[in-house]
């Protein structure tokens, strides 16, 4: 899986770059065919927030979320994509 990091108002850390990559290594677990993910994380005064956009065989997942710290932020967005690639892979699988 390739994975791009980014920040808006922000400088990516690497501390906060590693802390992407442990959060979405679960995700490539689950044996769906992910090709790219992009990560964009976003400071506004006092609001953090994660967005992710993965790209998967079959289509695309979008996932956002808001917190007062950066980290739990991005904890919040693992956990979302988790259920979204969950979700998608029963949808497509074979009865």
């Amino acid at each position: 899986m390739n994975l791009t990091v980014s920040g808006h108002h922000m400088n990516v850390t690497p501390a906060i770059r590693q802390h992407v990559e442990n959060k979405l290594l679960p995700i490539e677990r689950h044996g769906e065919h992910i090709t790219h993910a992009e990560v964009t994380l976003i400071v506004e005064r006092h609001l953090h927030k994660a967005e992710a956009n993965i790209h998967v065989s079959g289509g695309d997942l979008f996932a956002s979320s808001e917190s007062d710290d950066m980290y739990a932020a991005i904890d919040a967005l693992a956990a979302k994509l988790d259920r979204q690639i969950i979700k998608h892979k029963e949808k497509h699988r074979g009865h």
